[in-house]
């Protein structure tokens, strides 16, 4: 029996693709991108197929990440994560609304956790100093620099972005969005999709700033009525503007549901270089 015709068979080599222009990339060009992944490890690991030793090292370097994260993270306690912009001054209402969460969320004997850095960050990291409690940081290496905030009783810097925002929800038992930017929805929608998918519990996530979010708001209603998410997927989301809302929403949904012992916080054995955090209640 003959074979049937293919109708859209790719053209073999040689024939029509003889004719497709040929752009070359000039040495220049080569060295230039080559000097961009260098400056960082996550450009080398995102820039596509490279040597295999040059893999296997980029490899290490995501294992490395992964336990300085887990050496440096594993005493603070049950956290819970504050993600919010680094734009935000000490004087702008969601500085002032982030640190009032900040020192409620050790008020109420969890770790404040957050990316370390300026703005919001900063703002619930000083909260939860201001409480007397714990603050802990993870903070990521950038092109432009980007230091710790001074209200932190312990830092990791990570490398790759994905290593931190996997550590940022492997520590926590609630999650706090502030007002931000691409890396806030990111950190936010990431949390969901995993709640949604059952790969996390279904641990509380408290949206504040009522008026940055209408339109994400509307967009989510959008998604809703066409199907690409469920009624229930929206009820894992609490907004609320206060902070006594905020609190007790943790409460129910951190804690009693899931029978949540704050003080429990792993020993630390100084012969393998653990520490434990200082000032750990």
């Amino acid at each position: 029996m003959p074979a049937p015709t293919l109708l859209d068979r790719e053209p073999e080599p040689g024939t029509a693709m003889t004719s497709a222009p040929v752009t070359h990339v000039t040495p220049a060009e080569v060295r230039a991108d080559e000097q961009f992944c260098s400056k960082l490890e996550d450009r080398a690991l995102l820039s596509g197929p490279n040597r295999r030793l040059r893999d296997l090292q980029l490899l290490w370097s995501v294992a490395k990440d992964f336990m300085t994260g887990f050496r440096g993270l594993h005493f603070v306690g049950p956290c819970i994560t504050v993600f919010g912009s680094a734009r935000f001054d000490e004087n702008h209402r969601y500085y002032q609304m982030a640190r009032d969460m900040g020192a409620a969320i050790a008020r109420m004997g969890f770790t404040v956790l957050t990316g370390g850095g300026p703005g919001i960050m900063e703002a619930a990291n000083r909260g939860a100093k201001d409480a007397g409690g714990r603050s802990v940081g993870c903070n990521i290496r950038l092109p432009f620099e980007q230091s710790h905030n001074p209200y932190l009783d312990r830092w990791v810097t990570m490398e790759h972005f994905f290593v931190r925002k996997t550590l940022l929800i492997k520590y926590s038992y609630g999650f706090i969005i502030m007002p931000g930017g691409f890396g806030t929805m990111d950190e936010m929608f990431e949390a969901l999709t995993l709640i949604q998918t059952k790969k996390l519990k279904s641990f509380p996530i408290v949206i504040m700033g009522s008026d940055f979010w209408p339109e994400m708001r509307h967009f989510m209603d959008h998604m809703l009525k066409g199907a690409t998410i469920s009624p229930e997927d929206l009820e894992l989301i609490k907004w609320t503007d206060s902070v006594d809302e905020a609190v007790a929403h943790l409460q129910e949904k951190a804690v009693t549901q899931f029978g949540l012992r704050r003080s429990r916080i792993p020993k630390s054995i100084p012969l393998l270089g653990e520490k434990a955090l200082e000032g750990a209640h």
